[in-house]
């Protein structure tokens, strides 16, 4: 594989969709979870998908339970949790693994391209995010403590 628009992930109303459905647009792909101290980046993720339009940018929210088992809930739950409480709007994906044997196989990409702190592939909570060019490759990954706004000028750059 040799780009994320190789890969397809199911969304969170359970249809496969293919990323290459995203082709050209700047991406920032997140594994996210609902009952979390980082779960308030929320609101910064979706700040950054309203500054910058869906038409040239998303936020991909890929929700994890790897990590203290904080993405408890189902699909539907998920869902209405981000939309009640944080208004969000850029897609959202079902439940994946992102580390072990069982990880989705676009978190088995994302992580060997872009490695974590010291030269790490797995990734350490949730909340960490990789932003993808407009060509459908990774150019950068920050960890949870990163927080959305701070990426505004990374993201620019790419647009």
């Amino acid at each position: 594989m040799t780009s994320v628009y190789d890969y397809s992930a199911k969304a969170i109303d359970g249809r496969e969709q293919a990323l290459s459905a995203y082709k050209g647009k700047v991406l920032l792909i997140v594994n996210v979870a609902s009952q979390c101290g980082f779960t308030p980046q929320y609101a910064g993720l979706e700040a950054l998908q309203k500054e910058f339009g869906s038409d040239r940018f998303l936020v991909l929210g890929f929700p994890c339970n790897q990590f203290g088992a904080q993405e408890p809930g189902s699909e539907t739950e998920i869902a209405a949790f981000c939309e009640t409480s944080f208004g969000v709007t850029f897609p959202m994906f079902a439940k994946v693994d992102v580390n072990g044997a069982n990880a989705h196989p676009l978190y088995k990409y994302l992580t060997s391209e872009k490695a974590g702190v010291l030269g790490t592939e797995a990734i350490k909570w949730n909340f960490t995010k990789f932003l993808i060019d407009s060509s459908g490759q990774p150019v950068a990954r920050y960890g949870s403590s990163t927080k959305p706004e701070t990426l505004e000028a990374p993201i620019q750059k790419l647009l």
